[in-house]
């Protein structure tokens, strides 16, 4: 397993990101047996939210790392103020109350990567540059980050952080994927185009992707026939998206591995740092990903994967 620094966190942070919004009571086992085999291949961070499975996603972890005694080699993401039947809920209240829930829920006082789910951009970025820096100089909250921001935005913010001696966002956690979205996959999220890799290039900052595999457009199971998946048909096909599985699996036979591997390989071989948000539920799914992570791919490779170069 490999390894990221976020600034803000004292722990490395492993560049497979463990999803959980599928983690409830009922089944426990299952989510602590997941877990256990994520912890045995190295890994150590988990991505959850406020809304994941009605809170029950944050339980759960806090329930499996108290029973275990691990949360110092743990690395929590969580996410607040997803909008609700209401609208947005950037604002310092619902920041508040969502951060106390989610301490309790995870039986912790303190969270290692701390984001906002989603964005309002009629709120200053530099308010919520404030709002978060109260919980940081507090203790609750290392890294704050954001979820489904444009790099412009993150910008704007961290200008303002630089400017007031304050704490900036030190990761963002978009969409970053080798089949490339047509539509954004739920209301308010962000997919990275290329202008957004190129900041993040220029940066060196910190991206966290989620359906990092396409949801599993990668896996062999899909094709432009077979349409019984609405999502995955309104998000990710498309003549370009053909051609890069196409290519994907031209370049996994040679190298024997899998198409779906070549796809998670692409996002951790990113020109700045990368951490792969990834929904593996078996053993097996986490063993394939964490072989996946480690194929290196050469520039010339990811730009004929991309669709930038007619041969590698």
């Amino acid at each position: 397993m490999e390894y990221i620094k976020i600034e803000g966190s004292p722990k490395q942070v492993s560049r497979l990101m463990k999803g959980s919004d599928y983690f409830y009571h009922d089944a426990y086992e299952k989510a602590a047996a997941n877990l256990d085999a994520f912890m045995a291949i190295g890994g150590n961070s988990i991505d959850t939210a406020h809304i994941y499975c009605g809170g029950q996603s944050e339980e759960v972890i806090g329930r499996y790392m108290q029973e275990r005694g691990n949360r110092e080699q743990m690395v929590i993401l969580t996410k607040c103020v997803h909008h609700d039947q209401n609208g947005p809920r950037v604002n310092k209240e619902a920041i508040r109350k969502d951060l106390e829930d989610s301490l309790v829920r995870l039986q912790t006082d303190y969270i290692d990567l701390y984001a906002l789910h989603r964005d309002d951009p009629s709120v200053p970025a530099g308010d919520v540059i404030d709002i978060l820096n109260e919980h940081v100089q507090a203790g609750k909250v290392r890294a704050i980050g954001v979820s489904n921001w444009t790099w412009q935005r993150i910008k704007e913010a961290n200008e303002y952080a630089a400017d007031k001696g304050l704490v900036g966002f030190s990761f963002s956690s978009p969409n970053l994927s080798l089949a490339k979205a047509n539509e954004p996959f739920w209301a308010g999220c962000v997919s990275a185009d290329e202008e957004t890799c190129a900041w993040h290039e220029d940066e060196q900052f910190p991206l966290l992707s989620w359906s990092s595999q396409a949801r599993g457009f990668f896996t062999g199971r899909f094709s432009p026939e077979i349409r019984d998946n609405a999502d995955l048909v309104r998000v990710f096909y498309s003549d370009g998206n053909w051609e890069r599985l196409e290519r994907a699996k031209q370049l996994a036979a040679e190298k024997n591995v899998s198409a779906i591997q070549i796809a998670l390989a692409y996002v951790l071989n990113q020109p700045f740092p990368t951490v792969a948000l990834i929904g593996a539920q078996t053993a097996e799914e986490l063993h394939s990903c964490d072989a996946g992570s480690l194929i290196k791919l050469t520039k010339a490779e990811m730009e004929w994967l991309d669709l930038a170069a007619q041969k590698v």
